[in-house]
């Protein structure tokens, strides 16, 4: 099998990579006895030969591949024990270079170059960046178990809007903006429910929802659907799609089968209450004022990602509104389409990043290594009139936690200014 051949390249590297710590671990161990070297040694391996077989043996195996446990903790696991020793080597491939510098220069300038090399060999350098290697990486693998603990850690982020144009019925106007639930990454119901009561007790005018309800399959929902139905608001639930919602990352038996849980998942946002905007508006009214709400399709600018979204479909009835909101689940959108060519998008919400669940934020500094792929990816972005919001996810997917990037109930209210 193809697949096969891939797999046996992936523990070809795993194990080179073990090599390469292990040796940083034989010289931290150098001080310590045969009995505690042959212990910390043996441990060392026994985890690197599970982590490789667990590897070699998942695609051959269903009940791994249908275990919530396996694919979300221990490959989260397996993976975080690889990001670990890669930070580490690092660490080890530069003393490696110090090393093969210093004797580069003794065979160079001979004695003269002898002395240098032995001067050298003589400071314990050598250990403090196996320290600093090992230190770093294991600081890294358990930043990422703790973060297990922090995924249904629901923060509620609040913000204000001014814009002059915003009708006077509208200054004050509430909204509640989530998205990228993954309810198929889910376990905790009591935990989830506790994110919709926190959702509830804002008493918005509106929530509006961005896409990604699923991981592939609307059969995810089925334990969900009653949880997430007590979303309630005087002036509606307003939803759209995200790239995953559409199945397009399962190998489904025929497209007739692919369309159908599309069509199951449309059912699931009508079976709650949800009005899905499939490339369409709504015009909200109050006091005879009117503000407009478009709901898009997915639509990403990167080439991996599907433009099913047509703004050209959903934008027609909304040129004499004074004020608009765009729901479009990804920020990419907003540069390549919406700001050229629909530059009287107020609002645009967005979401899909989830900001890699993985970074640094504080009031002065925001860093994840999703910045890389997306210029906007978590909070409020600004061009002259037009204004981005993207939301941090209220879900999770792929790894079962949050680093720093936690889920996120964003209440953004608008303001006449």
């Amino acid at each position: 099998m193809r697949n096969s051949g891939t797999l046996w390249v992936v523990a070809g590297i795993m194990l080179l990579l073990d090599w390469y710590v292990f040796q940083a671990v034989k010289t931290v161990t150098q001080p310590l006895g045969e009995k505690w070297r042959m212990l910390i040694h043996g441990a060392f391996w026994v985890i690197s030969a599970l982590t490789i077989v667990s590897i070699l043996c998942f695609p051959f195996i269903p009940a791994l591949q249908q275990s919530k446990i396996f694919r979300n903790y221990v490959f989260a696991i397996l993976v975080g024990l690889f990001l670990a020793k890669l930070l580490g080597a690092v660490f080890f491939l530069t003393d490696d270079l110090r090393r093969g510098a210093l004797w580069l220069i003794a065979k160079v300038f001979g004695n003269s170059g002898g002395d240098m090399l032995a001067e050298g060999q003589s400071l314990s350098r050598s250990t403090f960046l196996s320290w600093v290697g090992l230190g770093l990486g294991g600081t890294l693998f358990g930043t990422l178990l703790y973060g297990f603990s922090n995924k249904y850690n629901y923060q509620v982020k609040r913000l204000t809007l001014r814009f002059p144009h915003l009708p006077k019925s509208f200054d004050g106007f509430r909204f509640v903006h989530i998205s990228d639930i993954h309810s198929g990454s889910f376990q905790n119901k009591e935990a989830v429910a506790k994110g919709i009561d926190l959702i509830m007790t804002q008493q918005a005018d509106m929530i509006l929802f961005t896409g990604d309800l699923v991981n592939d399959r609307a059969t995810e929902m089925d334990a969900y659907k009653p949880i997430f139905g007590r979303l309630q608001a005087p002036l509606g639930v307003y939803s759209t799609l995200g790239n995953h919602d559409y199945g397009d990352y399962v190998a489904w038996p025929s497209a007739e089968a692919k369309q159908a849980n599309l069509t199951a998942l449309k059912q699931v946002h009508a079976d709650m209450g949800w009005r899905l905007l499939m490339n369409e508006h709504h015009i909200i009214e109050k006091n005879g004022e009117k503000i407009a709400l478009l709901g898009i399709e997915n639509w990403g600018a990167k080439g991996r990602f599907p433009k099913y979204g047509k703004m050209q479909e959903a934008y027609p009835g909304t040129e004499n509104i004074p004020f608009k909101i765009l729901m479009s689940h990804d920020p990419s959108h907003w540069d390549a389409q919406v700001k050229t060519d629909y530059p009287d998008i107020d609002l645009m919400l967005a979401g899909h990043t989830h900001g890699m669940q993985f970074g640094l934020e504080n009031p002065y500094f925001k860093w994840s290594p999703v910045q890389w792929m997306y210029k906007q990816w978590a909070g409020l972005y600004e061009d002259a009139k037009n204004k981005l919001y993207v939301n941090r996810g209220f879900g999770f997917i792929g790894y079962p936690g949050r680093v720093g990037i936690l889920p996120e109930i964003t209440v953004i209210e608008l303001q006449r200014s």
